[in-house]
């Protein structure tokens, strides 16, 4: 889905259909996702809300019937931040927690500006043919 304004409609309307708790979990996950990637453009990636930067895949996120999850879609960003992730579970691409339980917001945020020099440095080594 390339039309943010379309992915982002269907992205509230996604989140309406979930409970309360998981609901403002994710919002509140979208919401520090969007600031700190203030040039990323919401999409749907892979049959979940997400964002884009520079036309490459930024995170994603999703709830599940016991959990919540964020994709940084980079399982050396989930390595790099292992310690601090003491308390959530993990797997090679996603950081699942609860709503009782969110990643913190200033971990996300760092996971996020992260995510987004992986993908211009990956940029830039195109660039310049390495």
């Amino acid at each position: 889905m390339t039309d943010p304004t379309v992915a982002s409609a269907r992205i509230d309307a996604r989140l309406a259909t979930l409970p309360a708790d998981q609901r403002i979990a994710l919002q509140t996950l979208r919401e520090t996702i969007a600031a700190a990637a203030p040039e990323a453009e919401e999409t749907i990636s892979y049959a979940m809300p997400a964002f884009r930067y520079h036309g490459r895949a930024l995170v994603a996120y999703s709830a599940f019937k016991a959990h919540c999850s964020l994709f940084p879609m980079s399982s050396e960003l989930i390595e790099r931040h292992r310690g601090e992730l003491a308390g959530f579970a993990t797997a090679k691409g996603t950081l699942q927690f609860t709503p009782e339980h969110p990643i913190p917001t200033e971990l996300v945020e760092r996971i996020v500006r992260e995510r987004m020099a992986q993908i211009d440095a990956r940029a830039k080594r195109r660039r310049s043919g390495t």
